[in-house]
Order: structure tokens, then sequence, then C-alpha cells
């Protein structure tokens, strides 16, 4: 148990804590600009400071959504806090495939036309790892990268901006 205590108090350390709720946060505001522009793209990217929002939407739209974010959270939403298209998806998704690759061409030869016998093989491991790695994502966002407890979090400001020709806004939080 000493294992688990060790990760618990990393999680519990105040700037692991703020990034994990801050992204929780992010998660469940673009759960809800999703549900208000269906046919609009966002992204979001979370640090200790609070999150970004990219996507076409006005800083009163942002605000709307990421006020509804944290009340929704704050009412024990908390699956909102994880989102499908979270980079921690895409982590899973890559490291797993790689490894099944890898895996799959460990003991081939060291001619090309060994490896090429195996390609099948990664292709087959890497597909089944690409289908673990979905729900291994969602996994690791629910225990590890986010989370739905926003605790005392708080909105302390909103900055429209342009990120790389991004719409964009700066969502500062504390707490």
């Amino acid at each position: 148990m000493p294992a688990l205590n060790f990760i618990q108090s990393i999680f519990e350390h105040p700037l692991v804590s703020r990034v994990r709720r801050n992204h929780g946060l992010e998660h469940a505001t673009l759960h809800m600009l999703a549900q208000r522009f269906p046919r609009t793209s966002f992204a979001g990217h979370s640090d200790v400071g609070g999150f970004w929002i990219l996507g076409d939407a006005t800083t009163e739209e942002i605000q709307l959504a990421v006020n509804e974010a944290l009340a929704r959270l704050q009412q024990g939403e908390r699956s909102l806090a994880v989102h499908h298209n979270c980079g921690t998806n895409l982590a899973a998704a890559s490291i797993l495939a790689g490894l099944a690759g890898g895996l799959a061409m460990a003991s081939a030869g060291k001619r090309w036309r060994d490896k090429l016998e195996r390609l099948p093989l990664a292709i087959s491991l890497a597909s089944f790892a690409l289908m673990a790695a979905q729900p291994i994502g969602m996994l690791l966002q629910r225990q590890v990268t986010t989370s739905g407890f926003p605790g005392g979090l708080q909105i302390t400001g909103i900055r429209a901006t342009k990120r790389g020709g991004w719409r964009a806004h700066r969502i500062t939080t504390r707490g």
C-alpha cells in the first residue's frame, strides 16, 4: 500500500490537483459548447492557471459555457470531466499501438524480408491496441489526468485572443 499512498499524495499535491481540476472543467466546458454549437469544432488545453478554449465562439458564449460547466460539476455531474477527444486518449492509442508494433517486430530476423513477413502481425496487434486504447484512455482520464471534483475552483477571468490564427479564450482560475 505504500505505493498507492505515494500516488495518492501526488494527485493531492496542490499543483497537480489544480491541473486535474482545470482539465476537468475544460472538458465540461467543451461538452457545453458542443451542445450549443454542434457543427463547430473546439479544442482545449489546461494548465495550473486555468485553460484555453480554441474555437469560433464569442467571449459571452464561452462565459456561459464555463459557468454552466462549473455549476454542473459542482452539482455532481462528474462524467462531464471526461471527453472522448482528449489528448489522453490519443497518447494511450499511440503508446499501445507503438508497443504492439514493437512487440511484433521484437524477434524478427535482421533481413528486411523477415521484417516484412512480420508486418501483418504488427498491423493486427496495433489494430487491437487501438481498439483497447479508447476505454483505457477514458479510464486514464477518470483516474489520472482529470478530476470531476472542482472543489473550490473559481473562474477569475476570461480573455479573448488569437492563437496560431485560431480564435481563443484564456480562462483563468483559482482555488
